[in-house]
């Protein structure tokens, strides 16, 4: 038997066909398909998963960095703590006429220790603050008033990853828009350079020692030591002049104070005076107050003021309000009052910032 023989390659079941025998055995087979790898379907993304696509795709609209997006938003995790605090914010769901005294916010928020802390703050920064006073026109003791009624003079500042509890709230949907533009805002200040370590704050978002939302960082912080760096998270100069920068974007007027107590006479006709508007903004807040009219006009009202009327002079526009009810102390109050209602929109808050500002400077 010769080796490689074509009877030896029809007998031996392990010898190759030859090229025209192969050639008639694949013309009568059908054609098969082409082989195609498809992945497994990945898991479909619900919920607050999904929703970090909305939020990566709304902040490269605004302008992010596609790195700052990918090294963040996958990480965000929801935090069930935040929507507890949120939903669970008091009010007087069951009777929303209702407004309690004053009184007891006020023993809360204008303490013994806030004032004298204060004070001691107010004595050692003395030269800067006057140049902070000078630079943007504000009372340099409602500055520290605001710092101390927001971070007890930046001992609490709030432990809250800032990313996490925004994006927690705005996938809440409750007040989405809002929430999202500071989540994005939030984004922008880590393009800025500023660590995600640093980004600390409240559970709604405020961050640093003026507690601003990350928006009014991005708009206002300010450098109040000339060191050429705006840091609202350890320099409280720059803390300072950053609250600052808010109350005279918000309109304060330079040399004006933000209102004095005064004694009320039982014979007052309060419907005289009532005023009628409806404010844009916080409309319970404003209802409060009474029609304007000066110190003059006051007075000839039977509006008596109790202690000093140093820079409210008799024509300054005041209205008055009565956050105890008649027979208590009420308040005349400037535009400047107004200007910290921005700040926070609460009467009681803006009242207890200006009177904690007039303990501080001995008013």
């Amino acid at each position: 038997m010769v080796s490689g023989s074509v009877a030896a390659q029809r007998t031996d079941p392990l010898a190759p066909l030859p090229d025209s025998a192969r050639r008639a055995v694949n013309a009568t087979q059908p054609a098969r398909p082409p082989i195609v790898f498809t992945p497994a379907p990945a898991a479909v993304r619900t919920g607050f998963e999904a929703y970090k696509d909305r939020l990566a795709a709304r902040a490269r609209r605004e302008g992010v960095r596609e790195a700052t997006i990918q090294s963040t938003v996958p990480t965000l995790q929801q935090n069930p703590r935040v929507i507890t605090l949120d939903r669970g914010q008091p009010g007087q769901i069951n009777n929303p006429n209702y407004i309690p005294p004053f009184a007891p916010y006020r023993r809360e928020h204008v303490t013994a220790s806030l004032i004298s802390r204060g004070q001691t703050r107010y004595a050692d920064n003395a030269v800067f603050l006057r140049g902070i006073e000078q630079r943007f026109g504000v009372e340099a003791s409602v500055l520290m008033a605001i710092y101390g009624h927001e971070t007890s003079y930046g001992s609490i500042t709030g432990s809250f990853d800032l990313l996490n509890a925004l994006s927690t709230l705005a996938y809440e949907g409750r007040r989405r828009e809002l929430f999202e533009s500071e989540f994005v805002a939030a984004l922008k200040l880590l393009d800025r350079g500023t660590p995600r370590s640093r980004l600390k704050g409240s559970w709604a978002g405020a961050t640093g020692y003026p507690q601003f939302m990350p928006t009014a960082v991005l708009r206002l912080a300010a450098d109040g030591d000339g060191d050429g760096i705006a840091n609202i998270w350890s320099n409280e100069a720059d803390g300072l002049a950053s609250i600052a920068a808010y109350l005279r974007e918000a309109g304060w007027k330079r040399g004006v104070h933000w209102g004095i107590p005064v004694r009320v006479p039982a014979t007052l006709n309060r419907a005289a005076i009532a005023n009628h508007l409806t404010a844009p903004r916080c409309p319970r807040v404003y209802a409060r107050h009474s029609q304007w009219k000066s110190l003059t006009e006051w007075r000839a009202l039977g509006i008596a003021p109790l202690g000093t009327t140093s820079g409210i002079s008799e024509q300054e526009q005041l209205s008055l309000i009565e956050p105890d009810g008649p027979n208590d102390t009420a308040y005349l109050l400037s535009t400047n009052y107004r200007t910290i209602l921005d700040y926070n929109c609460s009467n009681f808050y803006a009242l207890s910032v200006g009177l904690l500002a007039d303990r501080i400077v001995g008013r």
